[in-house]
């Protein structure tokens, strides 16, 4: 029986269930069945083919990626046979084949921890399988220094609570020794490997005066193996000495050499060795490994937010800085201050964009830049921070247009900042919204989720942007949910709006709530203003973004925009109509690569083409079919235009109720200024006039009183109602909607 590396649960062997996948394992087994599905496992690339990647898993086992798990293009693919990478087992077939997902975490230090499975046996990693930089994939090796060696005597309790407690051996040079910079990672440590291999972390007792030292590099101390029976011993020892403070961003100079560091700490996991501290400064953010014994967590008072002052020295491991750790403290007081106002100065300065980058002139902009320019620096200052951005958008062209403006804007600032590979994936997501508001079931989800994150990963809680959403009162639940948990929220929204949202978010920018009139200013011409005001660099490939907004009656100023970057009329239509079939489909789901694909890929094989090809031949069979079943009304001389929607179209097959509603009104709203299609317990209203339905809901709900009338989605004339009074419920917006026109 043993412990669970990362949270100490005793188990037969050495990860618990609920961590397995939290874990990378190298496997060292000669048979495909010892493989355990779901697991993730280091393996070098062996070798392409046209329906995917083989990866060697041990010299005698090998699995198939196939190109249909990948994250991108199998062409596009910067890998050649030999490289490391990372996958997750997903099946072992009767015949021995392998299957194999790809993993978003290509990097050491995106693991809790490593093991070894030496047939169906779980092991620490042998240190020297760790020390060879040049091997496959393994964890993060580090050996820093141990608190004994740096001071010449450990902590002692004095009356008073504080001081030093314990002795160390004297060291018996006289002086501090050298470190092996590829030293064994702490998982692997034990007595019995410190006497057998010389590059482990020496014991209390071993003599250094083997140890150099390099006074040219101010290179550590010599290592010692933390005594596991004093009564603290994940305890650290705190910086002394007049070590003058450098910057994270001059480390890559001072590789082998002593240096401090003070920063925030924006991340911390425990792996199965060092605990790995991510601190960040005015100028970067390095990795900073700290080793008591292996899979203990070191400093554990210290936590993300905490400022910190650090002493370690540099090294370079797989092409990454790190510091290995030898003293480390939370500031307190006036220096803790010093600190915070250093990181806010810079941040803001970094972070606070000079004006709005405006892509074509427009009074709405104009009147809201204060807003856009307090969102755009809360969105760089996230970057900064090492601070997810979460980004929440309507299901719809508009909302997936305005979306992907801020994706393409933030993920080249993400991927400056953190060396990562799969940073993207891990500081941006893109989520749609099945509902037309912000409500509390998207919030429970986003919530639980940055709570997860918070917990397992000690990530920061995020910035939580709405696109096209959250501006009315519909959303105020669910955005104090987060508000609760201390989540930053904004919102970018060019339709209606409501004044008390301002009360549950941060910033809003909203033309109505500006003052001026948006009835030429869609979301996602706002959202790529935005995204070209966050990221001027990618100004040129958002140019033609707020022309595929719009499904009619575009401001000129866009449409020669977009064709000032060739992009005319027709080509527009066709981005467009694909990306509202797509957002259809799977409306949950980002689909990154595939409009990626569509909004900014050269296109070759005409994907918007052919996708656009399939709406209008949906969309036209819908509405054929739609006009030939309308029923004609005209109360009070009013004309209505009425399709049951549950009779005459296709349910959960596209076009969704409100496209339909949207399509039919565009073309019947010469005969009749209002169109109503209503399903089972919903019903979309779409006028020529302005119309108010928050009070139509209220005079239905009158005179309906026990159908459960409410408007839901306001900005898309959206009122819900009990499916079992459905009739009396539709002549009773007829009859309310003619009342505020005639």
């Amino acid at each position: 029986m043993g412990t669970c590396i990362i949270c100490g649960t005793p188990v037969d062997g050495r990860i618990c269930d609920s961590h397995q996948e939290d874990v990378v394992f190298e496997f060292r087994g000669n048979d495909p069945n010892q493989l355990v599905p779901n697991r993730f496992y280091g393996g070098t690339v062996d070798g392409y083919a046209d329906f995917g990647l083989f990866v060697d898993l041990s010299s005698n086992v090998t699995g198939l990626l196939h190109r249909s798990e990948l994250d991108q293009r199998l062409e596009s693919l910067d890998l050649e046979p030999g490289d490391s990478v990372y996958v997750q087992v997903k099946n072992v077939r009767d015949n021995g084949d392998v299957d194999l997902a790809w993993s978003i975490r290509q990097s050491d230090r995106d693991f809790r921890g490593a093991l070894v499975q030496d047939g169906t046996e779980e092991l620490d990693a042998d240190e020297s399988d760790q020390d060879d930089d040049d091997g496959g994939p393994g964890p993060v090796s580090h050996t820093p220094t141990s608190t004994s060696d740096r001071d010449g005597s450990r902590e002692t309790e004095d009356d008073s609570g504080n001081g030093r407690s314990g002795t160390e051996q004297p060291k018996t040079d006289g002086s501090s020794g050298s470190t092996d910079t590829g030293g064994a990672t702490a998982a692997s440590e034990s007595a019995d490997a410190a006497d057998d291999s010389t590059d482990a972390p020496v014991d209390d007792t071993t003599d250094s005066t083997d140890a150099a030292t390099d006074d040219s590099t101010g290179s550590a101390p010599a290592h010692s193996t933390p005594d596991t029976d004093s009564e603290e011993p994940e305890s650290g020892s705190e910086p002394d000495g007049d070590l003058e403070r450098v910057e994270i961003g001059s480390l890559a100079d001072r590789v082998g050499q002593q240096v401090r560091i003070e920063g925030e700490v924006v991340g911390a996991r425990q792996t199965g060795g060092p605990t790995v501290f991510e601190l960040r400064d005015e100028t970067g953010v390095v990795d900073c490994a700290a080793f008591i014994e292996a899979g203990v967590r070191a400093y554990p008072s210290v936590e993300v937010g905490d400022v910190v002052r650090l002493d370690g020295e540099i090294e370079r491991r797989r092409n990454e800085i790190q510091v290995e750790t030898e003293a480390l403290a939370a500031l307190e007081g006036e220096e803790a201050e010093t600190v915070r106002q250093r990181l806010s100065d810079a941040l803001t300065a970094e972070a606070r964009p000079e004006s709005v980058d405006v892509l074509a002139e427009h009074d709405a902009i104009d009147a809201m830049a204060d807003d856009l320019l307090d969102i755009a620096e809360a969105i760089r200052r996230s970057v900064l921070e090492s601070r997810p951005v979460v980004v929440r958008h309507a299901a719809t062209a508009d909302g997936y247009v305005a979306g992907s403006a801020i994706e393409r804007a933030v993920l080249p600032l993400i991927r400056e900042e953190h060396a990562a590979s799969d940073a993207q994936y891990h500081y941006f997501t893109r989520r749609p919204l099945d509902e037309p508001v912000y409500d509390m079931d998207a919030a429970t989800k986003d919530a639980t989720r940055m709570l997860q994150d918070r917990d397992r990963h000690d990530e920061k809680l995020p910035l939580v942007l709405l696109l096209g959403t959250g501006s009315t009162v519909e959303s105020a639940d669910g955005l104090n949910l987060l508000g609760i948990y201390g989540a930053e929220r904004a919102v970018v929204d060019a339709a209606a709006a409501d004044p008390e949202i301002t009360e549950s978010v941060e910033t809003v920018a909203n033309p109505e709530l500006a003052g001026v009139d948006a009835a030429e200013l869609s979301t996602g011409a706002l959202a790529a203003t935005l995204g070209a005001t966050v990221n001027g660099d990618v100004r040129e490939d958002l140019a033609h973004l707020p022309a595929v907004s719009y499904w009619e009656d575009t401001p000129d100023a866009y449409v020669d925009l977009a064709a000032e970057t060739g992009f005319d009329d027709e080509r527009v239509t066709e981005l467009r109509e694909a990306i509202a079939l797509e957002a259809f489909y799977q409306s949950y789901q980002d689909k990154r690569e595939l409009i990626t694909d569509i909004l900014f890929g050269e296109d070759d094989g005409d994907l918007a083409g052919h996708i656009s090809g399939q709406f209008r031949e949906k969309l036209g069979t819908e509405i054929d079919t739609a006009r030939a079943n309308v029923e004609s009304r005209d109360p009070d001389g009013v004309a209505f235009t009425v399709l049951d929607a549950d009779a005459y179209a296709h349910r959960y097959d596209f076009p969704p109720t409100s496209l339909l509603a949207d399509e039919l009104h565009r073309r019947e709203r010469e005969e009749a200024p209002v169109t109503l299609v209503y399903g089972t317990d919903e019903l979309f209203v779409r006028a020529t006039r302005d119309l108010d339905v928050r009070d139509v809901a209220a005079a239905v709900a009158d005179e309906v009183t026990d159908a459960g009338v409410t408007a839901v989605g306001v900005r898309e004339g959206r009122i819900e109602f009990l499916s079992g009074r459905r009739e009396a419920v539709v002549d009773a917006v007829v009859d309310a909607i003619a009342g505020q026109i005639a």
